[in-house]
């Protein structure tokens, strides 16, 4: 017996190279402009993020393992650009001041 085929024959199968690779890290893709600037921003799932903590910039805090949090970068920069937000943070980017107040323990960056 073969195994059973999950697609019509004659369907096309997309290469890897050109799929989609947002669903890769369990969420989507956007571009916003943000101080004059367009920067990717990128939904992550919290199921991709297992395993991996991370300090977000705007209220400098961790980001537990496993918690659904954004990925923003300057559209012209390059990886190493990348900083992991709380969705909250995010969202209140502008409302923030530039003057985080952080604990005497807590780590600066």
């Amino acid at each position: 017996m073969s195994p059973r085929r999950n697609r019509p024959k004659g369907a096309p199968s997309a290469p890897a190279d050109q799929s989609d690779r947002s669903s890769r890290y369990g969420g989507w893709q956007t571009s916003e402009s943000w101080q004059g600037e367009a920067w990717s921003v990128r939904h992550v799932a919290g199921a991709s993020a297992e395993g991996k903590t991370y300090r977000c910039p705007g209220c400098a805090q961790l980001i537990p393992s496993a918690v659904p949090h954004v990925v923003a970068w300057p559209e012209h920069a390059g990886v190493d650009d990348r900083r992991h937000w709380h969705k909250a943070c995010w969202n209140a980017k502008d409302r923030r001041t530039t003057r985080v107040q952080r604990s005497r323990n807590a780590p600066r960056f």
